[in-house]
């Protein structure tokens, strides 16, 4: 396998780095080696192949990780892919929290880079959740009842702004802050904005 290249352009981002220094230098390593481009994107480094995206590096106050881009698509054999939170449909990270546990891991990693990268040769990709496959929220439906132009005005926004309203109004464990939200948001749903218009 080809190594990869070190891009000197983002060395002054690893030079400059407080925490994880060292770390984040063992993962470049290992992502090199399994001969991706690496580049900067989302001002983090970022590895690709073809153009497409593979894995980032990231840290965070308590851990630092990978990131894989179609990580749900990976076999996983070892159990380690974290799901940063129920809403991520397609990232999956390895999370590290020192330079001994990274070093142990190279092997493994390796082998998951190269899944990943065999994942985009094969063209797989990620199928994300239609917008109805999300529950819509019973106090919205009791509004849609309510108020007839609303469920129209509901169905006739982007894909991407009803997932963010649902999310928003089911995410309050509470009936009342549910329903306060949805009021909340009558008029921008009315006048077809989006929840951060």
């Amino acid at each position: 396998m080809v190594k990869g290249e070190r891009n000197t352009k983002i060395d002054p981002y690893f030079n400059k780095l407080k925490k994880w220094k060292e770390e984040f230098g063992l993962l470049r390593e290992i992502v090199l080696d399994c001969g991706l481009t690496e580049d900067f994107k989302w001002m983090h480094p970022c590895y690709t192949f073809d153009n497409k995206n593979i894995v980032l590096i990231h840290g965070f106050k308590d851990y630092c990780a990978l990131l894989f881009h179609k990580g749900a698509l990976l076999k996983d054999p070892h159990g380690i892919l974290v799901q940063q939170t129920e809403n991520v449909q397609a990232g999956r990270q390895i999370r590290f929290t020192g330079v001994q546990q990274i070093e142990e891991m190279q092997l493994i990693l390796k082998d998951y880079i190269d899944e990943a990268v065999e994942v985009e040769k094969a063209g797989l990709q990620v199928e994300y959740k239609k917008t109805k496959e999300y529950a819509i929220p019973e106090e919205l439906e009791n509004k849609f009842v309510e108020i007839p132009d609303l469920k129209t005005a509901f169905e006739a926004l982007t894909p991407g702004r009803q997932r963010g309203y649902m999310l928003y109004f089911s995410s309050p464990k509470q009936s009342k802050t549910r329903e306060s939200r949805i009021e909340k948001y009558l008029g921008h749903i009315l006048s077809g904005k989006g929840l951060d218009d």
